[in-house]
C-alpha cells in the first residue's frame, strides 16, 4: 500500500476489510458507503454535525481472521460549511498507516497505539449500550445476557416495581429487538413504568426506528406529560419518538411545544434541537424567538450556531436572518450575532 491515502474508505478497502460507518452524534444511524465517500471527498457537508464535529463509529473486520469487529470511535472536525476537514482525516489515516501498515486487523497491541490520538472519543454509557445492541442485531448475534430478564420484565410477569435488577444493556437490546410481542408488551406497559425505567428507555429507544403503532402509544404518554407540565417526561417521550417513521406524529408533538412557550425550558429546547432537528424546518423562527425572549445571548448564539450547521436547516436559519417581520427580541439577538 502506498502511504498516500485519499480516504478512510480506501484505507479500509485496501486492507481487505468489511466495514460500516455510523453517525454517533445526535443519534446512532448508519451512513451508507456512497454517502460516506461523498462526505470524505467534500462533495456534500456532513449531514449530522454536532459541536462542529462528525462523531463517527467505524466498524471493520476481516472475515478470514475473526468474526469480532474492530471499532474506531472518531471525532472529526468540520469546517464552517460542515464539510470534513480533510487535513485532520489525512492525519488520522497517516497514524493508522504508521501503527498498522496494511494489516488493520489481527494485531490488538498495534490497535491500542491508536487509543490516545486526538481524534478518538468515548461515547457515554447509554450510547455504548445502544451501539452494542445495534451491532449485535446487525451481525445476527445473540443479545446480551441481560436481555431475557428485561424482556420478561416488560411482559409484566415480574411486576413493574421490580426494576432494580434491569441492566442498561438489556434495555438497549430490548429497544433494538422490538418484535411484535415485545412491542405489544411495551405498549401495554407504558403507563405502568417507574420513572427510572422510563428514563433508561428514553436513552436507548431514541436510536431505534420505531413503528407507527408504538409512536401513537408514546404520543399518548407525551400528551399526559404536557397536561401535567412534567418536563422530565416531555423530554423522555420526545426522545423515544424522535426516530419514528411516523414523522407527522412527531411534528405534532414539536408544534405543541413551540407554540406554547410556557411549556418550554432550555432542556426541552436542547432535546428538540438535538433529537428532533429533522422536523424543525417550520419551527426554527418560533424556537429562536423564544430563546431571544427568555434566555441570554450566549444561549441564543450557541443554539443558532448548532442549527445553522445542519445542512437541512441552514437555509431556514439564513432565511430567518433576512425576515422583515421579526419580533423586536429576535431582531436584537440576531443583531448581536453580527456584532460578535
Amino acid at each position: 500500500m502506498q502511504h498516500t491515502i485519499s480516504s478512510l474508505g480506501e484505507l479500509l478497502d485496501n486492507a481487505g476489510t468489511t466495514w460500516r460507518v455510523f453517525d454517533m452524534g445526535r443519534r446512532i444511524q448508519k451512513i451508507d458507503k456512497q454517502t460516506f465517500s461523498q462526505i470524505e471527498n467534500n462533495h456534500i457537508p456532513y449531514p449530522f454535525p454536532l459541536q462542529q464535529h462528525a462523531f463517527l463509529a467505524i466498524q471493520f473486520w476481516n472475515s478470514h481472521e475473526t468474526e469480532t469487529p474492530y471499532i474506531w470511535f472518531l471525532k472529526m472536525p468540520l469546517d464552517e460549511q460542515s464539510k470534513l476537514v480533510q487535513a485532520s482525516r489525512n492525519h488520522f489515516a497517516s497514524m493508522v498507516l504508521e501503527a498498522l501498515g496494511n494489516q488493520l486487523t489481527g494485531n490488538d497491541e498495534a490497535q491500542s497505539q491508536l487509543d490516545n490520538n486526538p481524534y478518538v472519543f468515548t461515547p457515554n454509557a447509554n450510547k455504548l449500550a445502544a451501539f452494542n445492541a445495534i451491532i449485535k442485531k446487525e451481525l445476527k448475534q445473540s443479545a446480551s445476557a441481560y436481555y431475557e430478564h428485561v424482556e420478561l420484565y416488560f411482559s409484566g410477569k415480574l411486576g413493574f416495581n421490580e426494576w432494580q435488577q434491569l441492566g442498561l444493556q438489556g434495555i438497549a437490546d430490548f429497544a433494538m429487538r422490538l418484535t411484535d410481542t415485545n412491542q405489544d408488551n411495551l405498549i401495554k406497559a407504558l403507563d405502568q413504568l417507574p420513572q427510572p425505567v422510563v428514563n433508561s428507555l428514553a436513552s436507548t429507544l431514541e436510536h431505534s426506528a420505531i413503528s407507527v403503532a408504538l409512536t401513537e402509544a408514546l404520543y399518548v404518554q407525551f400528551e399526559n406529560a404536557v397536561k401535567q407540565q412534567n418536563s422530565e417526561n416531555i423530554i423522555n417521550y420526545l426522545r423515544m419518538m424522535s426516530n419514528t417513521s411516523a414523522t407527522g406524529i412527531l411534528e405534532r408533538a414539536v408544534a405543541i411545544l413551540v407554540t406554547t412557550p410556557t411549556l418550554l425550558n432550555l432542556d426541552i429546547v436542547l432535546t428538540l434541537t438535538g433529537r428532533c432537528w429533522h422536523v424543525l424546518e417550520d419551527h426554527v423562527v418560533a424556537l429562536m424567538d423564544y430563546l431571544a425572549s427568555e434566555h441570554d445571548q450566549d444561549v441564543f448564539a450557541g443554539i443558532f450556531a448548532d442549527l445553522v450547521a445542519i445542512p437541512s436547516l441552514r437555509p431556514h436559519m439564513l432565511a430567518m436572518i433576512r425576515m422583515q417581520n421579526r419580533s423586536e427580541a429576535l431582531s436584537r439577538a440576531i443583531g448581536k450575532l453580527f456584532q460578535q
